[in-house]
């Protein structure tokens, strides 16, 4: 599992997948996440708007980022 700090109170799912080098891009992000290949806290989640916040887990592609 990786740990991702943030320095804001939340951060947006596309965000935080190119934040931890998951995606090289908004539009990859947008992508994997409308095809449903994005879990937040073991739910799928289809909106790359959606606000991610510390003690989040997020799961993609076999990696799993921990939001500090």
């Amino acid at each position: 599992m990786t740990d991702i700090k943030i320095k804001d109170e939340h951060i947006k799912l596309g965000q935080l997948l190119k934040l931890a080098g998951l995606v090289d891009s908004g539009l990859e992000a947008k992508i994997e996440i409308n095809e449903g290949n994005v879990t937040l806290n073991g739910n799928v989640e289809t909106q790359r708007g959606k606000k991610v916040y510390p003690g989040d887990v997020v799961k993609f592609k076999g990696e799993e980022i921990r939001v500090l």
